[in-house]
């Protein structure tokens, strides 16, 4: 019997390095966010040499789409600060995250900057970012590439799909709309006191259409009518069925007006990439932002989706 008054929470990625197998498509969605994390490492403020470089990988899962964002980020840091001064990479995940399968990628890959950069230095911490997880004014630089649309909570069940983005109900998609603003905001303000003065941070996440659709729309269909289907026979019971949900949402972006979370230079970028299967092809749109944390006070905008956004 599945308690469905439980609130269902997003579970971490495949284990045993099944996400680094399995995540091509979100690969190869990285590279309109390259040049935004390039010019980041290019232009933030650096420590002393005496003091460490912090790069923060925020939702890493294993570990293989973030090697090549934060080698190209480390490349830009040392024609600036020098190859002696110390970097550490913090790659960041829920707690149930397989950090095994991610400590072997950044020891066994041949891509990885632990191999080619004698001062780098790998941790990892199992924590939820949508609650500050690392010391204040500490990270120079950060990176999260399609993890932000995870929620960290489905806020109520959905009656008619397993995503929201499907749902024909207007409460249901009022209550992953206000769920997704709260948790943006709470991400936003726990990088806010994490970078240092003039840190920069850089986002890739999905995006909306003018209609409201981020992608996926024949998959998700497919995989609803099948869990249909099993509930009808009989195969999973009436429960199951409205348990299993994908509580993401793509975010609708704003800047909170709290103190401590200032974010300048806010850049963006939409873009479509497709990748065709063996029976049908579908498309999904990411965003890209380059935020920059300055501590003057309190400031806030409403963002619109355009080529290019930059605040004044």
């Amino acid at each position: 019997m599945v308690d469905d008054t439980a609130p269902i929470t997003p579970a971490a990625m495949e284990g045993h390095g099944g996400y680094n197998r399995r995540s091509q498509v979100q690969a190869g969605g990285l590279s309109p966010a390259l040049p935004l994390f390039e010019q980041a490492a290019r232009t933030v403020p650096l420590p002393t040499q005496s003091q460490s470089i912090t790069i923060a990988d925020y939702g890493s899962s294993q570990g293989q789409n973030s090697l090549i964002p934060l080698s190209l980020a480390i490349a830009r840091l040392r024609e600036r600060a020098g190859h002696d001064q110390a970097i550490s990479i913090v790659h960041t995940d829920l707690p149930e995250n397989d950090f095994s399968a991610l400590f072997h990628t950044l020891n066994a890959d041949p891509n990885s900057y632990l191999r080619c950069d004698r001062a780098a230095f790998a941790m990892a911490v199992g924590r939820s970012f949508y609650e500050q997880i690392l010391p204040s004014n500490t990270v120079t630089l950060g990176w999260s590439s399609w993890a932000v649309q995870w929620l960290s909570r489905a806020p109520t069940p959905i009656p008619d799909h397993v995503q929201v983005a499907c749902s024909q109900d207007p409460g249901t998609r009022i209550a992953f709309a206000r769920q997704s603003a709260q948790d943006w905001e709470n991400f936003l303000l726990a990088r806010g006191r994490e970078l240092i003065s003039g840190g920069r941070l850089v986002v890739l996440t999905m995006a909306l259409k003018g209609n409201g659709d981020f992608g996926y729309k024949r998959l998700l269909e497919a995989m609803y009518g099948t869990l249909v289907e099993m509930a009808d026979r009989g195969v999973i019971q009436q429960e199951e069925l409205r348990s299993r949900q994908w509580p993401a949402a793509a975010k609708i972006f704003w800047l909170p007006s709290q103190p401590k979370a200032i974010l300048l230079d806010f850049a963006c970028r939409n873009w479509k990439f497709s990748k065709p299967t063996t029976t049908s092809g579908w498309i999904t749109n990411g965003i890209a932002m380059v935020m920059n944390s300055a501590g003057n006070g309190p400031r806030s905008r409403e963002v619109r989706y355009s080529q290019r956004w930059r605040k004044r």
